[in-house]
C-alpha cells in the first residue's frame, strides 16, 4: 500500500511539473509575440520594455489559466460559516483576475506608448472631403 502512495505522489509531482513546463512554454511564445509587436522600439526602448514585455507575457498566460478556471468552476464560490451558515462570494479566481486584467492593461499602455508616434499625413486625408465635395 505504501508502495501507491509513493507511485500517486511521484505521478502527481511529475504532472506538477510537465503542466510548469508548458505554462513556461507559453509564457516565451507570447514573449516572442510581444517582442514582435513591439520590434520598432528603438534599442534604449526595448531595454526598458524588457521587463514590462516580460510580466504582460506571464500575465497573458495566467489570465488564459484563470479563464478557464472561472468557465469551469464559476465565478461564484460556496462558503461555510458556523454550523449552519452558508453563503456565496466572488471566487478568489475572479478576484485575482479582476486584479491582473487592471494591471496587463496598465502594462500594454506602457509599452503602447513607447512606441514610436506616427506622424499625421495630412497630404492624404480619410476621403470624407473629396466625398462631400463631391455631393
Amino acid at each position: 500500500m505504501e508502495n501507491n502512495v509513493v507511485n500517486n505522489d511521484q505521478m502527481e509531482e511529475d504532472a506538477r511539473i510537465e503542466e510548469e513546463k508548458q505554462k513556461l512554454e507559453r509564457v516565451e511564445q507570447q514573449k516572442r509575440i510581444l517582442k514582435r509587436q513591439f520590434s520598432k522600439l528603438d534599442a534604449k526602448m526595448k531595454k526598458t520594455a524588457a521587463s514590462l514585455i516580460e510580466n504582460a507575457a506571464f500575465m497573458i498566460v495566467t489570465l488564459e489559466d484563470l479563464q478557464a478556471v472561472i468557465n469551469r468552476e464559476g465565478a461564484v464560490s460556496i462558503y461555510q460559516n458556523g454550523e449552519n451558515q452558508w453563503g456565496t462570494k466572488k471566487s478568489p479566481e475572479v478576484e485575482i483576475y479582476n486584479t491582473m486584467i487592471k494591471n496587463h492593461m496598465a502594462i500594454m499602455k506602457q509599452l503602447t506608448d513607447l512606441l514610436p508616434k506616427q506622424p499625421v499625413n495630412t497630404k492624404e486625408g480619410d476621403g470624407f472631403d473629396e466625398f462631400v465635395n463631391e455631393r
